[in-house]
């Protein structure tokens, strides 16, 4: 997923992270406009075709957003009850600083596997 706000690279990001998956044979879940979609059960299936053809294209294919409600145990809880229902064995978030924080924070919460990969306009990670 990605999370806050847009950045350059997002697209090559979701790409590499989804073509390396398929290469090695998991299954990849993608959550439309970061820890919102998690929260609202909106995610893909994603495959390598779902990523073909995105390079040159600006913004991110999953869409972004901010998320009070991600801020808010309630709303990581259901977050996490998202993960289990659709079988997702660990998170990889793309986001800036605050995103992070709100990862490590869910990831001490439910000791779930997580991976932030850095992202920011502000230069502040």
């Amino acid at each position: 997923m990605t999370t806050g706000g847009d950045c350059p690279g997002l697209n090559a990001a979701i790409r590499a992270v989804v073509r390396s998956s398929v290469f090695y044979g998991y299954e990849v879940t993608g959550f439309l406009r970061g820890y919102e979609g998690l929260i609202d059960n909106q995610c893909v299936s994603m495959v390598s075709h779902s990523v073909s053809n995105i390079l040159q294209r600006g913004g991110t294919i999953l869409k972004t957003a901010r998320s009070e409600r991600f801020r808010q145990s309630d709303g990581r809880k259901q977050g996490y009850e998202n993960l289990l229902k659709n079988e997702v064995d660990a998170l990889i978030v793309l986001g800036g600083d605050g995103s992070l924080r709100g990862l490590e924070v869910f990831s001490t919460e439910y000791n779930f596997p997580v991976m932030g990969i850095p992202k920011t306009i502000d230069n502040d990670i």
